[in-house]
């Protein structure tokens, strides 16, 4: 056994001293195996070569199958690996610490980088920022353009509907060349064409408890802009829970409204202010009531420069208040929103750290 080894490491040292590739030493190692487990067929049991090899041909065999099953495993691995989208690695979500911006990025973001509030340390933070999307319909397609084309560095976006011809009077991400298609898949095609410099993470799946925390865990900031009571109730618990920001908005017919929530200090949590699924007939859906074109891009427009107001620390987000709009006749009004001590995602008494669904949360129409 000390003669292969010797002989083996004699060939990967002298093939690596001579740029020999890996791969090829390896294949002359492998050769020398072959030959040691074929002289222990051929030579006889006294012959002295035999005797300095050591061991049986059983062994070498038993020792030779262990090594195939180590490259079959890291081929395998290896095969896995490019089978994951690029977007979904582990380090595609990690922030890099001190990122600078290119030259095309100066150029771009050039109307950024000269407001006061955002400029350059700003930029260099939404290239960083990993931001979560919930929904790519009537809320998240302005959300989800404005964010890539301000440079967030990594969305993720999550909604396991696909593109319908009834989508495309109010979700501009969509075009009708891709009705049919996942929204998520359908949104990252208009996402990269909109800005290269940016990391799109779809996941094309619903947005359940099973994921809810771990999901939420990789990303800095949430914006919501599903379709019901229970997504959006877990949403916030899962939110709470991680200490993430959460940006919410909502639509119906004519009127919307946007706001932060926190969970901590004054700023309220979701469940603070509606913490009772609304009753049959107040809250329809899209489908039964329907929906202005444009009013998504209204809300949603403000859902997306709330987001940056959160990450570049410009101004006063909306936390511990809400903006109402009304398209209709063109009003708006903020209101002042307050946390409550006794609220059971986030008041005083609550263990944070577990993620659920209360009994309470029933299942409702969608609303976008």
């Amino acid at each position: 056994m000390s003669l292969f080894l010797t002989l083996a490491a004699g060939i990967w040292g002298l093939g690596w001293a001579l740029k020999v590739p890996a791969r090829a030493r390896w294949w002359m190692i492998f050769a020398l195996y072959v030959i040691v487990v074929v002289s222990l067929f051929v030579f006889p049991e006294e012959a002295g070569l035999r005797a300095s090899l050591g061991g049986t041909a059983s062994e070498w065999l038993a020792l030779g199958g262990l090594g195939l099953l180590a490259a079959a495993y890291g081929r395998g691995l290896r095969y896995l690996r490019t089978r994951v989208r690029p977007e979904n690695r582990a380090d595609a979500v990690t922030p890099v610490d001190g990122a600078t911006l290119s030259d095309s990025e100066l150029d771009r973001y050039a109307r950024h980088i000269m407001l006061r509030e955002v400029g350059g340390t700003g930029q260099r933070r939404l290239k960083q920022a990993r931001v979560l999307v919930i929904g790519a319909g009537g809320l998240g397609s302005p959300v989800l353009q404005y964010l890539a084309a301000a440079g967030v560095g990594t969305i993720g976006l999550i909604d396991d509907d696909s593109v319908e011809a009834t989508n495309l009077q109010r979700q501009v991400i969509h075009q009708e060349k891709t009705v049919g298609m996942a929204k998520v898949f359908s949104a990252e095609q208009a996402m990269t064409a909109i800005n290269p410099h940016l990391v799109v993470r779809p996941y094309h799946r619903r947005f359940t408890a099973e994921i809810a925390a771990s999901l939420v865990a990789e990303y800095d900031l949430v914006l919501d802009g599903c379709d019901n009571f229970e997504t959006r109730q877990l949403v916030n618990q899962a939110c709470v829970a991680a200490g993430v920001p959460l940006v919410s908005g909502a639509i119906s017919q004519w009127e919307g409204q946007v706001s932060v929530f926190e969970g901590r200090g004054e700023t309220p949590c979701y469940h603070c202010i509606f913490p009772h699924e609304p009753a049959a007939g107040l809250a329809p859906s899209c489908a039964e009531a329907g929906v202005v074109g444009p009013l998504p891009g209204v809300i949603g427009s403000m859902m997306a420069l709330e987001a940056l107001k959160v990450i570049t620390g410009a101004g006063t987000p909306l936390k511990g208040a809400m903006i109402v709009y009304d398209g209709l006749y063109g009003e708006s009004r903020k209101i002042d929103v307050a946390r409550r001590a006794d609220c059971p995602i986030c008041g005083d008494l609550v263990d944070r750290t577990t993620v659920g669904l209360s009994s309470d949360f029933r299942r409702t129409s969608p609303k976008v």
